[in-house]
């Protein structure tokens, strides 16, 4: 008996989900819309949260800035599960390689002094300020409304970890293989009078009920923080004989413009809201000005310290990065004025 086999081709009767059907009408849909647009829990809730019992326990109140439509932002980068973890897993990989070969060819031990110290004192005590930009991020993904929103803080918040796990991961590298590079470190993060008036700074954001704020005030600090440590002391670091802090600091400079994707495109839609731009812009500069009196304050003495070591010229960049944030704001909110 010969069984021939036949190809049938079955026409779903819709192309998506009915909430995307609703949105977008019938026809087929990305998996990054299927999991993401209209999924935000707005009904059905079990019980107010006794902490904040004017507030269902999933709310759009939990910040002021709004948008009319949460999914007026869409990630630039069509991240849900699948695809962003791939792409950390590239990233992750790569830093992995990275280190392998600074390990290989003993580059950390070839370091030289001052470099060494911009290492041990400078870089490594980071990894306490990524852990509590970690903390911010879920914040803004628990009480964040939208799930184009939470996702991304989401995701976020997961990159935080990973930061500091490759900030970990250098100094066991620079160690030789022990963590007390990284003990030397946290005793500094609580200890040392350069690194006090930037954790009062962390311990301000980590206590701002407002996720909103508390997201811009995170971004203002690292575009200042990233700027020096990852811009500024690569192009340092390049002419100073001390490759291996550029070969690192790439990968935390490329981990930022990744993330400056969905904040600036959040930035955006919340500025533009029909409803709520003009006051989101408003709470924007607000935070945005206020944020940057305390990094100035919070980073002079790191910038010094920085000097100290290597000359740099890290103060007067310092100076310059506050300034072109500054400026990158005032023309972000520039338009909802008059």
């Amino acid at each position: 008996m010969q069984i021939e086999l036949r190809t049938q081709v079955i026409e779903p009767q819709r192309k998506s989900f009915q909430h995307i059907i609703d949105r977008y009408g019938d026809k087929p849909a990305s998996r990054y819309q299927e999991g993401t647009v209209d999924l935000q829990g707005k009904v059905n809730f079990q019980y107010k949260p006794l902490w904040a019992p004017d507030k269902e326990i999933y709310s759009p109140d939990f910040s002021v800035l709004k948008l009319a439509d949460p999914y007026s932002f869409m990630d630039p980068r069509q991240y849900y599960y699948a695809p962003y973890v791939t792409a950390r897993a590239d990233l992750h990989e790569a830093f992995g390689s990275t280190l392998g070969y600074l390990e290989k060819r003993g580059l950390f031990d070839r370091l030289p002094e001052a470099w060494a110290g911009i290492v041990q004192n400078v870089l490594l005590p980071l990894r306490h300020y990524e852990g509590a930009a970690q903390m911010i991020s879920a914040d803004a993904a628990r009480y964040g409304w939208g799930t184009s929103i939470t996702q991304c803080c989401a995701y976020a918040s997961f990159d935080r970890i990973g930061n500091a796990q490759i900030i970990s991961r250098v100094g066991i590298s620079f160690g030789g293989g022990t963590a007390e590079p990284l003990k030397l470190a946290k005793t500094a993060w609580i200890e040392d009078e350069t690194w006090q008036p930037l954790r009062k700074h962390v311990e301000q954001m980590l206590i701002e009920k407002d996720w909103g704020r508390g997201l811009v005030a995170l971004d203002v600090t690292d575009r200042v923080i990233y700027d020096l440590l990852y811009t500024h002391l690569d192009d340092a670091a390049i002419t100073g004989g001390a490759g291996s802090y550029s070969l690192v600091a790439q990968h935390l400079s490329g981990w930022f413009a990744d993330q400056r994707k969905w904040l600036d495109a959040l930035y955006k839609a919340w500025v533009a809201d029909p409803e709520h731009g003009a006051e989101n812009a408003r709470v924007i500069g607000e935070v945005s000005q206020a944020t940057l009196a305390s990094v100035a304050e919070a980073l002079a003495p790191v910038a010094s310290a920085i000097d100290g070591l290597v000359s740099s010229g890290a103060a007067a960049s310092l100076t310059a990065s506050i300034d072109s944030v500054r400026a990158a704001y005032d023309n972000l909110t520039a338009s909802t004025k008059g």
